[in-house]
């Protein structure tokens, strides 16, 4: 019987590394790099670049999203001053499950998720409520998870430094980068 095939909304190579890695022993997997959130623009082509190194390492199938930073300042802004886990994260992940069920409904895969929900930073039942939400709207089903549990989090910084991946030390978005530099 042939794997289901889901599309897994990718932020950064670490995570995927890890998730993608985990995903393919169960399902035919394939990655969406869509990031618009991520600032400047060559820390997006650097984890860009990251997450092609690692569709060579697990073998699957990348697709990358528009890289559109304008929109997605525009739709945060207004939440510009709330702190890491906030609104604005919300919003975020919004913008990127939905351009990611968008896909999989469009190129027919059986279901979706996401590897955000791997990293300390972010709420995994924010993750899962917004792509079940997603999952109705467009008619694939989305795959819930926390990938932190049973210790992702750690496996995943242990297989990026094997394999010598760039781990960035913000979020992405020009907020989480002011608040670094504070």
């Amino acid at each position: 019987m042939p794997q289901k095939k889901i599309l897994v909304h990718i932020c950064c190579a670490p995570d995927a590394l890890y998730v993608l890695s985990l995903l393919k022993e169960e399902y035919d997997a394939a990655g969406y790099f869509y990031n618009p959130n991520i600032y400047p623009e060559e820390e997006y082509r650097l984890r860009l670049a990251e997450t092609k190194k690692v569709a060579n390492i697990v073998k699957f199938n990348l697709i990358e999203g528009p890289y559109n930073q304008e929109e997605w300042t525009r739709f945060t802004i207004k939440y510009k001053d709330e702190p890491e886990k906030g609104r604005r994260c919300d919003i975020c992940y919004a913008l990127r499950l939905k351009s990611t069920a968008q896909k999989a409904s469009e190129l027919h895969f059986d279901c979706f998720t996401t590897v955000m929900s791997l990293s300390p930073l972010k709420k995994a039942d924010t993750l899962n409520r917004i792509g079940k939400m997603f999952a109705e709207r467009y008619n694939v089903p989305f795959l819930e998870a926390n990938f932190k549990k049973k210790a992702g989090f750690h496996k995943s910084v242990l297989l990026s430094r094997e394999y010598g991946l760039y781990r960035q030390n913000y979020c992405g978005c020009s907020y989480s980068l002011r608040d670094r530099e504070k």
